[in-house]
């Protein structure tokens, strides 16, 4: 018997059949949605005592070539009187360190902060651009804790900031953090392209009217064998006189064998270095080939080291094993008499 299929049966029979139709292409994936870049890192302000800070510093030139800071003065004739001012001061006085001024770098945008200044007649208004973070005087080696020595102590509470883009240089003197921001006792600016002074008679955050950063012994100069630059230095008593690259005095004292803010000293050629350990020998090698120069009153015979751990061996110039003797005052290598010269 003939069996006879429906046709729609039939029909659905070869719509089944393997091979008769193609199968619906499937919906499309959509592509992976593409990884956001990451937001580029900030600029921060970079402590002194970091390699980011020595690295950046390695590059930068701190006031020109020819600027007194930058100096050789190894064969300036001596001044007509070394002998006898290194008497008043104190020939058998040791030669000191102080470990005293940090520093901080900060980037091109960092903000300005208004500075309530109290010496407003020899300051440069601002505002500055001062950190949260910004070090005083003598942290972090003097253990006090950052957030309370910017507000609490004593002493001349120096802060050094340094704008290492825009190679600008700021510095305060007795600064205080406050519930309502930052004030200080004087604070000047520096173009750290030019070798303008201050106005003659004014002030800085130093005495002497001279900048305090680039004088600091920093620790990559000493780990690269030589401080390549004149240092501070500061003595008891100072004249009421200031000679070039000096703008100030800050003493009432008229003696002309008691040196000037400004005058220039420098180790002798034939001290024998070669008894301290490295670090120290760098600085030696620079008081030799640059020499230190009167900036404030303190401690005899004192030049100021930036508070960082990472250099070694500051002990050995303990006990005398450098004295006033060991010195020598060089004739000033700008006007020696004059306005530079006040008395």
């Amino acid at each position: 018997m003939r069996i006879f299929v429906p046709i729609a049966l039939a029909s659905l029979l070869h719509a089944c059949s393997p091979g008769t139709e193609k199968p619906a292409a499937p919906p499309p994936v959509p592509p992976p949605a593409a990884a956001k870049a990451p937001a580029p890192t900030k600029p921060k302000p970079i402590l002194f005592n970091t390699p980011e800070a020595d690295a950046i510093l390695s590059t930068l030139q701190i006031f020109p070539k020819d600027n007194p800071w930058n100096e050789d003065i190894s064969e300036r004739p001596l001044h007509p009187d070394s002998d006898k001012i290194i008497d008043t001061i104190g020939r058998n006085l040791r030669f000191r360190w102080n470990h005293d001024m940090p520093f901080i770098l900060v980037p091109p945008d960092q903000p300005r902060v208004p500075l309530d200044i109290e010496y407003r007649d020899e300051s440069d208004p601002g505002p500055y651009p001062i950190p949260d973070n910004a070090p005083l005087e003598g942290w972090p080696l003097c253990n006090v804790p950052l957030d309370q020595i910017q507000r609490q102590g004593e002493g001349d509470r120096h802060i050094l900031v340094v704008d290492y883009e825009n190679k600008k240089l700021y510095e305060t003197f007795y600064t205080f953090r406050t519930d309502k921001g930052w004030k200080a006792g004087s604070a000047a600016i520096f173009d750290l392209t030019s070798n303008k002074l201050r106005p003659d008679t004014w002030t800085s955050a130093d005495a002497a009217g001279l900048p305090i950063f680039p004088a600091v012994v920093r620790y990559a100069e000493c780990e690269r064998g030589m401080v390549e630059h004149a240092m501070r230095v500061t003595f008891r008593k100072t004249r009421r006189a200031y000679v070039y690259p000096a703008t100030h005095y800050a003493s009432p004292h008229k003696d002309p064998l008691l040196p000037r803010m400004g005058d220039r000293f420098r180790l002798k050629k034939d001290f024998d270095i070669t008894r301290f350990p490295p670090h120290v020998q760098a600085i030696l090698k620079g008081l030799k080939k640059y020499g230190m120069i009167v900036a404030d009153n303190g401690i005899e015979w004192a030049i100021s080291i930036s508070p960082d751990a990472r250099i070694k061996g500051l002990e050995t110039l303990d006990h005398k094993a450098v004295k006033g003797n060991d010195f020598e005052m060089i004739a000033t290598t700008g006007p020696d008499e004059g306005p530079r010269a006040k008395k």
